[in-house]
């Protein structure tokens, strides 16, 4: 069964994700900004979301995370909670 880690940032808009995303891209740390701006508990350590199996998320997280390149900031992906950035830090099938 396939298996990824992934850490993410949780904003209520694609505007502020998208400034978000523009910072990383310049070189600003992704735990840093997910512990100051994340809205999800896990923006305490750092968007760590820790190991999961297929299925175990929402299907939007899901797709991203079984399929994006590992190391890379993808998003801003909507779900029902807000917008996410996600960057799959370790995938194994």
């Amino acid at each position: 069964m396939s298996r990824a880690s992934a850490r993410h940032i949780l904003v209520k808009t694609e505007d502020q994700c998208n400034n978000l995303k523009a910072e990383i891209e310049s070189g600003a740390d992704f735990g840093t900004l997910a512990q100051q701006h994340s809205l999800c508990p896990s923006g305490k350590q750092g968007g760590e979301l820790g190991e999961f199996g297929r299925g175990q998320m929402v299907q939007e997280f899901d797709t991203v995370v079984f399929s994006a390149p590992v190391g890379e900031v993808q998003g801003p992906v909507k779900t029902q909670f807000g917008f996410h950035l996600l960057e799959v830090t370790q995938r194994s099938d």
